[in-house]
């Protein structure tokens, strides 16, 4: 399944809380039941994403992660992880720009948890503000794999200055 949400900046500045959806995914039918986790070696891939859009829909910033692990006898036996970053560039060489990433995992192989964190720093120095002093957003992304198969996302977006109808998605699968 995917679980998703979105968070927008309503008309008092103020964020509102879409409700979480759960969606089937092209993936789902072949994801291993939990059950069987602990029996034999069972392989998983997740995909969370981490993004933000203007009032128009146009995605300014994303942050994005994969993880593929296997799981044996109660553990992980191996994991890789990987984050990548995407931004809204202008015609007239301006827009989003991406001033930092990191991207790490506390362990990969014979593993009892992995976690697996990315954050994306961006700025923004275009049409809506020459100075590049007014935007820039900071995205947090977190995935704990398990050795039963499941896996728990969390996310974050720190947002230096924001606008009425930009809003947050993110979501894991």
């Amino acid at each position: 399944m995917s679980v998703q949400q979105t968070v927008t900046i309503g008309e008092d500045c103020r964020p509102e809380l879409g409700p979480v959806r759960y969606e089937p995914t092209s993936t789902a039918a072949s994801s291993p039941a939990r059950a069987s986790a602990a029996a034999a070696s069972v392989t998983r891939q997740l995909r969370s994403w981490n993004e933000m859009y203007d009032c128009c829909n146009i995605r300014m910033t994303g942050l994005y992660s994969t993880a593929t692990w296997t799981v044996a006898d109660g553990r992980i036996s191996s994991a890789t992880t990987t984050a990548t970053q995407e931004w809204n560039r202008e015609p007239w060489d301006a827009g989003w720009s991406l001033k930092a990433a990191t991207d790490k995992k506390d362990c990969a192989t014979d593993c009892p948890v992995v976690n697996h964190e990315a954050d994306a720093d961006f700025t923004y120095k275009g049409v809506f503000d020459i100075t590049g002093e007014w935007y820039a957003n900071t995205h947090h992304s977190s995935v704990g794999l398990n050795p039963d198969a499941t896996a728990v996302c969390t996310f974050d977006v720190e947002l230096r200055n924001t606008f009425i109808g930009w809003n947050w998605q993110r979501g894991c699968e």
